[in-house]
Formats: structure tokens, C-alpha cells, sequence
């Protein structure tokens, strides 16, 4: 299974304690290692441009946001295996277009722009700023680090590679374990392959509700990546005790200065 987009919220559970001595840290990819909505945004207006001419900065910006954000309940249908991936791409598309008067002139004209979109979004992805310092000091530590994506393996292997983050062997994708965040299985399997034990792992990611309240019913302690400074509701907020703006925030909370 393949995904694109990022979420937002949920749940409630124990909250876990950064460990006395941190000896592995898994992380998310998307939104975290790498800009995926950035390279969503401009492939999109690469590709979609000709069907919107004169659009503005502004209504761009509510473009992308609409496909990356506002279509929860067609990537619904994904998840629940109503519709493949290239499907829900074309739905959220459709959706997008509709909102400025705007359609595919045909279902081939759909699939033509799908390739076109595939086609041009990989050359987009790049990791974030903050992502090569933040390992570069996990290996002076000589911590053991990974990740662990609700994405394929060979999907994200490639998108990792691209983005010349290479030197992040370990990789769980959602076919190693066939099971997708919040799920315990798979974060005890990169734990497995990353050698370390729960009480001695961090996990930081984007999603609260994934990567930090998911890592801890795992019993991994969770650090959320606030890049947006997006803000919780209360309750949510008191399950997820730890969150930085950005990766060179992390080290102090591990304790290595």
C-alpha cells in the first residue's frame, strides 16, 4: 500500500519517558525526512497548470492543500480497499479541479495527467534541512537509526535514495508486517531489525496520533515533529508530553547536548 499524504490527531494512551540512555531512534519519512508535501505542490501546479491558467499564488496554495489535506474521506476509501492508490489520486485531483470551475475532458485525459503527476513529483523530493545534521550526530553517538513508514518498502527505499538519504539502511515498510501506524507490530519490527529494545528507543515523527501515541502503546517513548506549529486539542495534547519544531531540537531531549 502506498501513501501520500499527512494526518493529524487522535487517541489517548500512557505517555512513555525518554529513556536514561537511548540506544536507537526510528523515524517517520514523510514530513519528517523528506518534504513530501513540497514536492506534492509543485508537481501539482507543474502538471495541472494547463487546466487552470491565471491561477493565483493563493488559489494555488488552496489547490494543493485540498489534495494533500482536504480529501480525508476519498484516501478513506483507499484504505479501506475500495479504490486503488492511482484511483484515490485521480478522485482527490477531480476534487481539486472541481473547486475552480474546472474537470478532466475525458477518464483518459484523468490517466494522462496521473502519469504526468508520477512522472514528475519524484524529481521534486528532498529531505528537509535539519534531517543530515540530526543523523550525522546519531552516528557520532554511535546511535543506531532507522525508520519506519506506512508506505511500502521499495516505494519509500526509492523516495530515501532520491533524496540522498542512502545511509538509512533500515527501512520497515507496511508489506514487512502487514500492518500500518498506530499498530505495535510494526514498530516492534523495526525495532527487530534495528536491533534495540522498546525502553531504549525513541521514535519522532509528524503524526501525533501515529508516531507518538501509536510508539508509546508500542513502548517506544514518541516525540512529535511540530514543523507547522500545528496545535492539539487538550486531550490529545496530554498524550503527546514532547514535541520540537524541528530535528535540531532532538538531541537535546536524548541528552547528547
Amino acid at each position: 500500500m502506498q501513501t501520500d499524504r499527512a494526518d493529524d490527531g487522535g487517541g489517548a494512551p500512557a505517555v512513555v519517558p525518554v529513556p536514561q540512555t537511548v540506544r536507537g531512534v526510528l523515524l517517520d519519512i514523510d514530513e519528517t525526512l523528506v518534504d513530501l508535501e513540497g514536492a506534492m505542490d509543485r508537481a501539482l501546479r507543474e502538471v495541472t497548470g494547463p487546466l487552470l491558467p491565471g491561477l493565483g499564488e493563493e488559489e494555488w496554495a488552496a489547490f494543493c492543500r485540498i489534495f494533500t489535506r482536504g480529501s480525508d474521506d476519498i484516501y478513506a476509501q483507499y484504505i479501506a480497499g475500495a479504490i486503488t492508490f492511482a484511483q484515490q489520486r485521480i478522485l482527490r485531483a477531480e476534487r481539486c479541479l472541481a473547486h475552480f470551475g474546472a474537470e478532466f475532458e475525458s477518464a483518459d485525459h484523468a490517466v494522462a495527467w496521473l502519469s504526468a503527476y508520477e512522472s514528475a513529483q519524484p524529481a521534486y523530493v528532498a529531505a528537509f534541512d535539519d534531517v543530515v545534521p540530526f543523523l550525522d550526530v546519531l552516528d557520532s553517538a554511535g546511535i543506531a537509526y532507522g525508520a519506519v513508514s506506512n508506505n511500502v518498502h521499495d516505494y519509500q527505499r526509492a523516495k530515501l535514495d532520491h533524496a540522498g538519504l542512502d545511509r538509512v539502511r533500515t527501512l520497515v515498510g507496511i508489506d514487512a508486517v502487514g500492518a500500518a501506524k498506530p499498530d505495535p507490530a510494526i514498530f516492534h519490527e523495526g525495532l527487530r531489525q534495528l536491533g534495540t529494545g522498546a525502553s531504549e528507543t525513541v521514535y519522532v515523527g509528524d503524526n501525533p496520533a501515529h508516531d507518538v501515541i501509536g510508539a508509546a502503546a508500542a513502548g517506544l517513548c514518541g516525540i512529535w515533529l511540530n514543523r507547522r506549529e500545528a496545535v492539539l486539542a487538550e486531550d490529545v495534547a496530554a498524550a503527546v508530553p514532547r514535541q520540537v519544531a524541528s530535528l535540531a531540537e532532538v538531541p537535546a531531549l536524548l541528552g547528547l547536548g
